[in-house]
């Protein structure tokens, strides 16, 4: 079985600043780490991969630095990795990056199984996963906390949805997006460690994966992040004297007033 699995290496959200005077992210002398999300995605191929054979190949859109985060990805297990990095991607929103990343799929061959994290937690929009699914024209299952059985050109799964877990069955291939209590990610291991640092990470541009320089890019994409800011902190409180009945009944007034009650 080919399994593909996307990844994204983002600011360290502890240590994530904003520039008050352009409203942009302030990347330089930040560290970067695996999205968590997308390592259970990593941990999820890989047991799947014991289970019923195959590899795992980990992929990743960014900047050259990205080789980070999929040196990673084989120090914990992954059995090869692509890195699609080109300036003409850059400024992509979520609708660019999932053709650059379905066109990558498309280059290796497809996939049997995609698997993604829930979102990045730097984007927060869980639009990716789903619209790689939609380019490559096959079935998708979101939110998945469990793969109960796998095989035979099928898979089951469990996935969160309000009030409950509905169980989904699927032909393959198929994409999914999966929680983080999905499973407990592992450390790599110093022989997984050594390998990564031996392993040439494969780098395709757009040429490579033959892709419409029309649809990457600022220029593909039909959304545009115009400001990102820190919302103000506004801590304010009002002492109400009187007696225990007074000041419940003033503190009732006050709440109607602001139609919290």
């Amino acid at each position: 079985m080919r399994i593909i699995v996307c990844i994204k290496q983002v600011p360290d959200a502890s240590e994530v600043r904003i520039d008050p005077d352009n409203g942009t992210l302030i990347r330089d002398g930040v560290p970067t780490v695996v999205n968590p999300f997308d390592l259970h995605a990593l941990e999820e191929g890989i047991r799947i991969r014991d289970r019923v054979g195959g590899t795992v190949t980990a992929i990743s859109m960014g900047p050259p630095q990205a080789r980070d985060a999929l040196r990673d990805a084989i120090a914990m297990g992954a059995d090869d990795a692509v890195l699609l990095s080109d300036r003409r991607f850059a400024g992509s929103d979520t609708l660019a990056t999932a053709y650059v990343l379905a066109r990558a799929i498309q280059k290796i061959s497809g996939a049997d199984l995609v698997i993604c994290g829930k979102q990045s937690i730097d984007g927060d929009t869980a639009q990716v996963g789903p619209g790689i699914a939609e380019d490559l024209d096959i079935p998708h299952v979101a939110y998945v906390k469990r793969v109960v059985e796998i095989g035979g050109g099928r898979m089951r799964v469990e996935r969160t949805v309000e009030g409950g877990v509905e169980i989904i069955e699927s032909t393959l291939p198929t994409l999914l997006t999966v929680m983080k209590d999905i499973n407990q990610p592992r450390l790599p291991t110093l022989k997984g460690i050594m390998r990564a640092k031996r392993t040439e990470i494969t780098k395709w541009t757009l040429e490579d994966i033959e892709a419409d320089e029309d649809r990457v890019g600022l220029k593909g994409s039909p959304t545009e992040v115009m400001r990102i800011f820190a919302p103000e902190i506004r801590r304010r409180g009002e002492i109400i004297e009187g007696t225990v009945e007074e000041q419940i009944g003033a503190a009732i007034r006050k709440l109607r007033e602001a139609r919290v009650v």
